[in-house]
Parts: C-alpha cells; structure tokens; sequence
C-alpha cells in the first residue's frame, strides 16, 4: 500500500465517525426542539397575541401585554412575595449549610456517623414538592392539627376576645401572613440545604491540601484558616448557589400553591410569581396571551438578577485586571 492511500483512508474513516456522532446527537436534538426550543418560541408568540379563554384565533396586539404587565401591581406584589419567601430561605439555608459543610469536612474533628448524617439531610431533596406542601398543610391544620395538639399539650394557646373575654383556641396558622410566609421559607430551606451542604463540601475538598498545611505551619488557628482560606476559596461554589437559589426561588410554585387556597392566601401573601402566572393561565379568564408575557418578563428579571450578583460578586482583582 502506497503512503498516498493511508491519508485518504484515514480521512474516510473519519467521516464516518463525524457521520454516526451526528446520528447519536440527533435524539437529544429532536427532543429539545419538541418539547423546549418549540415551547419557548409559542410562548414568545403567543405574548404579542390576545389569545384567552375558548379563543383559536389569536390577533397580534403588539407591545399591550407588556406594558399591562409594567403597570399590574399584583405581578410587582407576587414578585415582592417571591422575594421576601426566597430571602427568608436562602440566608439560613447558606448559612446552616456552610457550618455544617466546614464540620463534615474538618479531618481534625473526627466526627462519627458523617455519611449517614448527609445522607439524612440529603433525603428531603428527593422529596415532590407537592407532597411536602401537603404533609405541611396537614401538620399545621386548624384546629386539630398535630402542630396544634403538640402546642396545646404545653398549654400554648392562641388569645382572642370576644365580648370583653378572653378565649383560648388554636392557632390558625395560614390566617397569619408571617406564620405563612415563615412556613413556606422553612419547607424551601428544609427541601434544599442538604443539596448546599453536599455542593459546599465538594468545594471545601476541592481546595488544596498544602494551604491548609502550610496555615498550620505558620500558627494559625481553625477560626483564622476558615476565614483567610476556606470562604475566600468558595467564593465560586457560593455564588454558583447563590444564583441557581435565586432561579429556583423565582421558578417557586407547588408549596405556596398547594399550601393554602391555590391563590396565595392569606391576603395574597405568598402567591409567587408562579403562582400568579398559573392563576392567570388557568384559572379565572384564562389568558394566555398575558401569561405568556407573565413568562417572558419573569425570565427577564431573573436574567438581570443573575447578571447583577455575578458583577457584584466578582473578585476585585479580576474586575481591575479587565478594566
């Protein structure tokens, strides 16, 4: 065989590889076009239209979607709830998660158990969020619900007055726009510090074992090597949680939906953004369209979002170097 037919072989070979790694892609690439590229541009679509209700016609309105949804103070007030519920969730589930994280991954400790023990903290996570939402509603029923009996077993009662008396009874926990707020955050952070402390801990192991020794070596104690090495070096993994905490606490839906009357009560004080888009969609008018628009300008603010606390969460030093 002569040296000219090795190079042309070899490029015939390789084109059919190029061509089976296109055939093996082609899956992936038909199921994101079916059921994400094709969703995400009907939605965009239907956005400009007024289709709602029984409509098939849908007529292009242009920009009026958008600017109702600039001027609806229920949207601005469900994102003001997403916030509150979402701020009320992340700052403990970091916080708790870093302590543990730094307990879990301290040689020198030498704590028992710690693989059951993430494990353990780990299991809500696995949890629907629908059947969390309902074990909650069931565990703070009013009157009789075991939160209720537990309390009453103390002697803790609600206080009410009623023609100059002051009765006991139990608390009516979902009446109560802080109680609610309060029990949504603590589902949120119970469901997902376990997945924080695991992401915290593969940072923590992930940063060099000569830093710690060479900190050892020079006197310096756990309180000062924890502050000077470990936060500064998880910097990353951090905002990382950071912004995918705030994506998922935007995407909020199944546990303020399903906790109380599906609208957000009391007072609409826990109707997410989700919430509200899901109400507007499919319940009452059925408005698409605007929905729709609901949609679009949801994932406009959690783009700006993300942008702003990753500007905001950069090392100086990189900021400095590109400018």
């Amino acid at each position: 065989m002569s040296n000219k037919t090795k190079p042309a072989k070899i490029k015939g070979c390789e084109s059919q590889l190029q061509k089976w790694g296109y055939v093996f892609v082609l899956p992936f690439v038909l199921v994101y076009c079916l059921f994400n590229l094709y969703p995400t541009l009907s939605t965009l679509y239907l956005a400009f239209t007024d289709l709602k209700g029984f409509k098939t016609n849908a007529e292009f309105t242009g920009l009026e979607n958008f600017i109702r949804l600039i001027k609806d103070k229920y949207f601005w007030g469900a994102v003001k709830n997403t916030f509150i519920m979402w701020g009320l969730n992340f700052v403990p589930q970091l916080g708790i998660a870093l302590i543990l994280a730094i307990w879990f991954s301290d040689v020198q400790l030498k704590l028992k158990f710690k693989n059951p023990v993430r494990a353990i903290i780990y299991l809500p996570n696995l949890l629907t969020a629908a059947s969390v939402a309902m074990l909650f509603r069931s565990l703070f029923y009013y009157p009789v619900g075991p939160v209720n009996q537990f309390l009453q077993s103390l002697g803790i009662y609600a206080h009410t007055v009623r023609d100059g008396e002051v009765i006991k009874e139990a608390f009516y926990f979902f009446r109560s726009v802080p109680a609610s707020r309060g029990i949504v955050a603590f589902i949120q952070w119970w469901m997902w510090y376990g997945q924080t402390v695991i992401l915290l801990m593969a940072g923590i192991t992930s940063i060099p074992v000569s830093l710690y020794e060479a900190a050892v070596i020079d006197g310096a104690n756990n309180r000062q090597v924890t502050w000077r090495i470990t936060l500064p070096l998880l910097r990353p993994i951090m905002l990382y949680t950071l912004i995918t905490s705030m994506i998922g606490g935007m995407q909020m839906l199944e546990v303020p939906f399903l906790l109380t009357d599906m609208r957000g009560a009391p007072d609409y004080s826990i109707r997410t953004t989700n919430v509200y888009l899901y109400n507007i969609a499919f319940q009452g008018a059925n408005d698409y369209a605007y929905a729709a628009c609901i949609s679009i300008g949801l994932f406009i603010i959690t783009c700006i979002l993300a942008l702003g606390i990753n500007y905001l969460m950069r090392d100086r030093s990189e900021l400095s170097k590109a400018r």
